[in-house]
C-alpha cells in the first residue's frame, strides 16, 4: 500500500478533478505488475496495473492493492471493479472507500458478491491525506482552499506603499521558497488573488520555475481596474476576472459578472459547477481574512522571513493546529489545518 500511495502521487498534477490512484498487483510475495492513473481522462490505475503484467494467468492468483475504492460506474472509462471480476483477481486490498455518491462502496459490494475476498482501511489515514482535495469537495460539497502568505518576524506581509511606487513584490523569502511556491500552484487547480495585490505586486501567478501544471487564475476585480497589460493576462492558463460590470470571453481571458455581497458563496458556485477541487490563496490579507472569518479555509501555508518592517500591512490573523513546521532556505515554513479537520 505504502508503493500504491507513491505511484499514486505521481498524477498530482494531471489527474484532478479525478483522485490521485496507485495499484499494485502481487504474486507469491512478488510485484507483478503496477502502475497509476497519470491523465485526467485516462486509464485507471487498476487497468494500468493488470495490463504491465506480462503474464496474465498469474492474475488468478494474485492479490490487487489499491489506495481508493475502484470504481463501480461508466464514466470516461468502464468501471474498474468489473474489470478486476474478469480478470479473475481473487483478492483485493484497498486504502480508502470512494466518497463520491456513484461509487461509495459500490465497488466494494461488486466484489464481495463475485466472490473477492476484499480487504478495507489499510492505511486509510495516508491514503485519506493523499486525496484530501477530492475527499474534502465529495464530503463538504466545495474546493480545498489554501491560505498562503509569507509575513515579516514582527507580523507584516507588506510595506506601506507609497502613490507611484514601482509595482513590484515586497520580497520577504528567498528564491528557494519562491521556487516552492511555484511548486505548490501546479499542485492545485487555480490560485487566486484580489485586486490590491494585482495592483501593488504585477503578478504572474504562473508556475515559472516548476514543471507541471499551469493553474487557472482566479482574480477579484470589482471594478475592473486592473489594466489589461498587466502579467495577469499573460496567456499561461484561463483566467477569470470576477467583477461587478461585464461578461464577456477573449480568449484565456473571461470576465464574469458576480454578486460582491456575497463573493464567497457566488464564488464557490462558479467553482464547484467548473469542476475546481482545490485553490491556492496568495492574497491579499483582506481576502484571505474573508475566508477565515467564514470559516472557509482547509490549510494555511505561512513563511517567516527573517526581516522586520516595523509597520506595514498586517498579516492574516487564524488559529488553528500546525501539522508541519520547518526551515526551508532563510525562512521557517509552517502549516496548519483547522482544529476541526474532516
Amino acid at each position: 500500500m505504502h508503493r500504491c500511495l507513491e505511484l499514486a502521487s505521481n498524477g498530482i498534477c494531471s489527474v484532478a478533478p479525478n483522485p490521485m490512484v496507485g495499484s499494485v498487483i502481487v504474486k507469491d510475495d512478488c510485484i507483478i505488475g503496477e502502475g497509476f492513473h497519470q491523465q485526467y481522462g485516462g486509464a485507471h490505475a487498476e487497468v494500468n496495473a493488470i495490463n504491465s503484467v506480462t503474464n496474465k494467468d498469474w492474475l488468478r492468483n494474485s492479490t490487487l492493492y489499491v489506495n481508493l475504492e475502484p470504481c463501480a460506474h461508466y464514466g470516461k472509462t468502464p468501471p474498474c471493479s468489473e474489470l478486476l471480476i474478469q480478470a479473475g483477481i481473487p483478492r483485493v486490498v484497498i486504502g480508502s472507500s470512494d466518497p463520491n455518491p456513484i461509487v461509495n462502496g459500490k465497488g466494494i459490494s461488486l466484489l464481495l458478491q463475485a466472490g473477492c475476498k476484499v480487504t478495507t482501511g489499510v492505511l486509510e489515514q495516508e491514503a485519506n491525506e493523499l486525496n484530501k482535495r477530492f475527499i474534502h469537495f465529495q464530503k463538504k460539497g466545495r474546493p480545498f482552499f489554501i491560505l498562503k502568505w509569507a509575513e515579516t518576524d514582527d507580523g507584516f506581509i507588506d510595506r506601506l506603499r507609497n502613490p507611484g511606487e514601482i509595482m513590484q513584490p515586497t520580497w520577504i523569502t528567498d528564491d528557494v521558497c519562491r521556487m516552492l511556491v511555484h511548486r505548490w500552484r501546479t499542485e492545485e487547480q487555480a490560485v487566486m488573488i484580489g485586486t490590491n495585490t494585482a495592483l501593488m505586486d504585477n503578478p504572474q501567478l504562473s508556475a515559472r520555475y516548476w514543471p507541471g501544471n499551469q493553474p487557472v487564475k482566479l482574480i477579484l476585480d470589482r471594478e475592473l481596474k486592473i489594466p489589461i497589460y498587466f502579467n495577469l493576462f499573460r496567456p499561461s492558463a484561463p483566467t477569470y476576472i470576477f467583477n461587478t460590470l461585464i461578461n464577456k470571453s477573449e480568449g484565456l481571458i473571461h470576465y464574469v459578472k458576480t454578486d460582491f455581497e456575497d463573493l464567497i458563496s457566488n464564488l464557490i458556485h462558479f467553482l464547484n459547477n467548473n469542476g475546481i477541487q482545490s485553490v491556492l490563496i496568495e492574497g491579499g490579507s483582506s481576502l484571505m481574512q474573508s475566508f477565515i472569518e467564514r470559516g472557509f479555509w482547509d490549510e494555511a501555508r505561512i513563511f517567516t522571513g527573517p526581516v522586520q518592517f516595523g509597520k506595514g500591512l498586517k498579516s492574516p490573523h487564524l488559529s488553528g493546529r500546525c501539522i508541519f513546521e520547518d526551515q526551508i532556505s532563510n525562512s521557517r515554513l509552517r502549516i496548519l489545518r483547522p482544529a476541526a479537520d474532516l
